[in-house]
């Protein structure tokens, strides 16, 4: 093998994918290194050319990480993979003689797996899901009852979960033999997690280019020879992408010393903010922080128009051999109106595959389907929980975008990408921006589906909650954290367990699904409130208010409140004795607390089950292998968290909107013990069915001439007390009697909504 870490294997060829037509030169090439999704493109890069369009500044982005995908999964590249492993070689492992012994069938399914995923031949679900199309090793003896998991889901997810089993197979064997770095949503994760010091990832880069790395770099290679690009920006969210995105700028360094590169994303933003160490420069050029638009604008006039250096906004580069900050205080951020819609175009967005990998149904949505990022609200309007990064200015900084103006994105981006899913990435999405997006797509007319995180506040009432499904809502995702008051008033999370269980049904009632963040672990939480967490958890999924969960354990970070301040915690941080490169997690002891690693088992099989309604009735103990205490929540605590009453608004100032059809009017005669009255029968028509309600025949003819004046297409909105004002101007009696009464109340089914 040459010598050169730039040269390619022997008998390497270069796989190209079809490409759309590069825009010629450009000032700016946006990368998102391998790996984060295989269904959709991450955001980042599309928000950055959305603003640049704004500034007339041209540009071209890449998902590297679906077109080295791509390449690694085909006929052409698994036989260049396979013929690098030698079969004779004496350490291999029984699964990989398995997947060497089967490869000629791996290479002629591969191609026909891929175009399924991608959603191009679906009628292959049929013969994979016979499980004896695809070659099968050890993944698939990790298999759960496919029956159990699949038996309402149907066909195409059975198969899509198959397919993904057949690729993880692939990537064990790639692990094993060629680089073992690769993961399909990470890579060379653990080179950046918790990498207080540079050392060992400095190392790992003077190494010789792996079979991943020489993809990468040929795909980075082709598009930078047509772009000539004067500046490289490349997108980190996360330290899976670490690693590949400083292999991205040290070939560019090396080959093309007059393109500037620059990092920036989630990790830098989080991670990098005590940088020191030199030589991370010999990879890249600059690193900004936070909101890229100022900093992405402010270099590429310093590269472009020689302004001076510290012009930079939020920017590190190296001066004089010494890692240096520049941040011009002059230097404005934009307002989220003003940095543009985020444009999806140069993705290969048909090119995207659909995984399921594990068998929950919130983390199907992630992975499965392409979604259209968008955000309502930058920052957190909450902005309390002590576990929290909410020192940064991601977090803290909180500015939300008119309902409008969302739409009107929403509309660019559908006719831009024929897509009409929409995923809002915000911290917690507000309830009443929620509320207003929600009329706004509804006076629009616009067909969406979408989904967005949320936190579990009363503010999502059974009325808002059905407006919301209206809309497009399909999905809410929100911490329920511990499910303990003690711990979630120590979390400063504003809310009550009682709370989050009406919550989600309302939700739930409305046809919503929900999905609960759940932790373990933090500072002085007890073996016993751990248990009861569990319990409440269990609850949840019995009285059928929860659809999805997933348990993590705690981390202590250097941003939060627990971070910055760990004695009003009771808890020790252990400090790294130098960072001169990442500092975000922090280990520390936990005195008061339990053993939290050794709940980690228990916790998750026991959620497994419950999502898929089995086990709900079984005694908690049985989940663990060791001694844990019995529960001290009653085991009605949620059922009667639910037999609360909240009553509806009757707030004179609540907003009364009505989103059905219009119903039909009959004036009906009743007779009884010889007298004869007129009542008013109103049929509500919708797509699911049928609703009828009787009340008096004033009172309906009243209410069929007043629903066209609360229907969301008028210009105005009437109020409770409006509508009390109108009602009494008809001359009908006792209005809280009237719209107060059953049948009334019955009416939100139909879409009689008070917000």
């Amino acid at each position: 093998m040459p010598k050169n870490k730039y040269t390619i294997i022997d008998n390497y060829s270069v796989i190209i994918l079809p490409a759309k037509a590069l825009h010629l030169p450009v000032s700016v090439y946006l990368i998102t290194p391998p790996f984060t999704q295989l269904n959709t493109p991450y955001p980042a890069t599309a928000y950055l050319k959305g603003f640049l369009n704004t500034k007339g500044i041209s540009s071209f982005q890449s998902d590297l990480g679906i077109e080295v995908t791509l390449a690694i999964f085909s006929s052409k590249g698994l036989r260049q993979l396979f013929d690098m492993i030698d079969p004779e070689k004496p350490d291999l492992s029984e699964n990989v003689i398995r997947i060497l012994a089967l490869k000629e069938d791996y290479i002629q399914t591969i191609d026909n797996v891929i175009t399924f995923l991608q959603g191009k031949n679906p009628t292959l679900a049929h013969l994979i899901s016979k499980r004896d199309f695809l070659p099968e090793a050890s993944r698939f003896e990790q298999l759960e009852d496919l029956v159990w998991a699949f038996g309402s889901m149907g066909t195409q997810d059975k198969a899509k979960h198959l397919a993904t089993m057949y690729l993880e197979d692939l990537s064990d064997l790639i692990r094993e033999t060629v680089d073992e770095h690769f993961g399909f949503s990470r890579y060379a994760e653990k080179l950046a997690r918790s990498a207080n010091k540079f050392d060992e990832l400095y190392s790992a880069l003077q190494k010789n280019l792996s079979y991943i790395d020489q993809l990468l770099i040929s795909c980075l290679e082709e598009k930078v020879k047509e772009l000539a690009p004067k500046l490289v920006a490349i997108s980190v969210p996360f330290p899976g992408n670490l690693y590949a995105a400083l292999r991205c700028g040290q070939w560019i360094k090396k080959n093309y010393p007059g393109i500037k590169v620059c990092m920036g994303g989630g990790f830098p933003n989080t991670e990098l903010r005590s940088l020191s160490d030199a030589r991370v420069f010999e990879f890249v050029d600059y690193i900004t922080l936070d909101d890229g638009e100022a900093p992405i604008e402010q270099l590429i006039k310093n590269i472009e128009n020689n302004t001076p250096v510290e012009s930079l906004k939020r920017t590190f580069l190296l001066q004089d051999g010494v890692v240096t900050y520049i941040n011009n205080g002059s230097c404005s951020d934009y307002k989220q109106g003003q940095v543009g819609t985020p444009d999806y175009s140069d993705f290969l967005l048909n090119s995207y595959i659909n995984a399921i990998e594990i068998i929950n149904p919130m983390h199907s949505l992630w992975s499965d389907g392409r979604w259209n990022k968008l955000t309502m609200a930058h920052g957190c309007y909450w902005g309390k929980c002590t576990f929290c990064d909410i020192s940064l200015d991601y977090i803290k900084l909180y500015e939300p975008l008119t309902a409008s103006l969302i739409c009107d994105r929403i509309e660019e981006m559908i006719a831009q990408t024929g897509t009409n899913g929409f995923h809002f990435v915000d911290e917690a999405a507000p309830p009443a921006l929620m509320r207003a997006l929600a009329l706004e797509i509804l006076r629009r007319k616009l067909i969406v589906s979408w989904w967005t995180n949320i936190r579990f506040e009363k503010s999502f009432t059974r009325d808002l909650c059905y407006l919301l499904k209206a809309s497009g809502c399909i999905g809410v995702s929100g911490g329920l954290e511990v499910a303990s008051d003690r711990l979630l008033q120590l979390i400063r999370k504003g809310i009550t367990v009682g709370q989050v269980a009406r919550v989600n049904k309302h939700f739930t009632d409305a046809g919503i699904m929900v999905h609960a963040y759940l932790m373990y672990g933090f500072p002085t939480q007890t073996a016993q409130e751990t248990i009861d967490s569990l319990e409440m958890v269990r609850q949840f999924f019995e009285a059928g208010i929860l659809q999805s969960a997933f348990w993590h354990q705690f981390t202590m970070t250097a941003h939060s409140p627990v971070g910055l301040e760990p004695e009003k915690f009771k808890v020790k941080a252990l400090k790294a004795a130098e960072i001169s490169f990442a500092d975000n997690d922090v280990e520390h002891l936990d005195p008061t607390g339990a053993d939290h690693s050794s709940f980690a088992y228990g916790l998750k099989k026991s959620l497994l089950n419950y999502m898929h309604g089995a086990c709900i009735d079984y005694p908690l103990h049985r989940w663990f292998d060791f001694k844990t205490p019995k529960p001290s929540v009653a085991p009605d605590h949620i059922v009667k968290a639910l037999e609360q009453e909240e009553l509806i608004s009757n707030k004179p100032t609540a907003k009364i909107i009505f989103i059905g059809h219009q119903p039909q009017l009959h004036i009906v005669t009743k007779t009884k013990k010889g007298q004869s009255w007129e009542n008013a029968e109103l049929t509500f028509h919708s797509r699911k069915g049928t609703q009828t309600i009787r009340i008096g025949k004033d009172e309906g003819i009243w209410l069929s001439e007043l629903l066209p004046k609360l229907a969301i297409s008028e210009s105005t909105t009437m109020t409770r007390q409006e509508i009390r004002e109108h009602y009494e101007a008809a001359g009908l009696p006792d209005f809280e009697l009237f719209w107060d009464n059953k049948p009334m109340n019955s009416l939100y089914k139909a879409g009689l909504l008070s917000l």
